[in-house]
């Protein structure tokens, strides 16, 4: 089987740097795949497979629809088992573009029985790494090529490439964007060159809607057994998220008592989208269905009355206040004297048709 590097990052010139060094890295028997997305908006990509003594394939692709994604997946595979077909290379390196979906890539590789995905690296800007991730902007601000509706903000694609990474890259070696993009993947391995990455071997972790990562110094958990009282929770959801890179976590509100919600944020931006009914509302032969994560944490805390019913939440992000936090929170809980039946609920519209699961 053909190993394949998939290397991803924000900036374009980096990265494009360290796949050359990867490149230089595997020597004769490699291969790097790289693509120019600048005519992306007119339905035109440039695909080149070159080692390190010259171009081996190219290939203009042309699409009805301008998505990064769907230029790489529609050939990517194909070209990669005809490079694999040909038994004179050792490994095949990917640059993705900016909006590529690493994981989508990852996933299709995987089903080709010629190929297999070593490692997963991103590449980090240290100078702009803390902006990005706890920032607004979104990425077609940036002129990124992406597709038109894209409105993904950057701080979710970078928090994205840090999720499915196995290692990253860093410009330099702050101890600052280190710790912070560490807080966001514990598992993550952090190099300031690619030195050595090459056949890495290491498994891509997976984030399970409506985990939340483990406390440490960038990262603030919160929970409570009781549910949140809606209007105050969306009135805080601002405060929440500022200063913030990623939040993940369940959500129980009052009056959305038989959906289990989801939070994902990414910088500023928050997404709270249905999971499914609680396992307390499903007969014992669909627990299955629901997450792991979620089916451990509610056999150790199953409450007699309420079930699984509850909300756990992680922030993380530089220079968090956890006392301030924790106080806000605790303020958006229904209180035991408020009733349910008179409330507002200002998510309602937000979360009809939610597909988040």
């Amino acid at each position: 089987m053909l190993p394949v590097t998939l290397l991803t990052g924000l900036d374009d010139g980096f990265r494009g740097a360290v796949a050359g060094n990867l490149l230089a890295a595997a020597g004769p028997r490699g291969v790097l795949v790289e693509y120019d997305v600048s005519a992306l908006s007119t339905g035109s990509v440039v695909r080149v497979a070159r080692t390190a003594t010259g171009v081996i394939d190219r290939e203009v692709i042309t699409m009805d629809h301008p998505c990064v994604s769907c230029a790489m997946r529609g050939s990517l595979v194909q070209l990669l088992a005809s490079i694999a077909a040909v038994e004179q290379y050792d490994v095949a390196i990917v640059n993705v573009p900016t909006a590529g979906d690493t994981h989508a890539i990852a996933t299709e590789i995987e089903h080709d029985t010629d190929l297999t995905v070593d490692a997963v690296i991103t590449t980090v800007d240290t100078a702009t790494a803390t902006a990005d991730l706890t920032g607004e902007d979104l990425i077609r601000e940036r002129g990124i090529p992406t597709a038109a509706e894209d409105g993904r903000a950057i701080a979710e694609v970078v928090v994205r490439q840090l999720e499915s990474a196995n290692a990253a890259v860093l410009t330099d070696d702050d101890e600052s964007t280190r710790t912070l993009v560490q807080a966001i993947n514990p598992q993550l391995l952090i190099r300031t060159t690619p030195a050595g990455l090459l056949g890495l071997r290491r498994k891509v972790p997976t984030v399970e809607n409506g985990s939340i990562a483990a406390p440490s110094e960038r990262t603030f958990v919160w929970q409570a057994a009781r549910p949140f009282h809606p209007e105050r929770l969306y009135d805080a959801l601002e405060d929440l998220v500022a200063g913030t890179a990623r939040g993940r976590g369940t959500l129980w509100i009052a009056t959305q008592h038989r959906s289990r919600l989801s939070w994902d944020s990414f910088g500023t931006n928050i997404s709270i989208g249905i999971l499914g009914p609680w396992l307390a509302d499903l007969p014992a032969d669909r627990w299955a269905a629901v997450g792991q994560q979620h089916q451990a944490r509610s056999a150790l805390e199953w409450h007699p009355e309420y079930g699984d019913r509850a909300s756990y939440l992680s922030l993380t992000g530089v220079a968090l206040d956890a006392r301030e936090l924790q106080e806000r929170l605790d303020g958006c809980v229904l209180r035991a004297d408020e009733a349910v039946h008179p409330l507002t609920d200002p998510f309602a519209p937000y979360l009809e048709g939610s597909t988040a699961a």
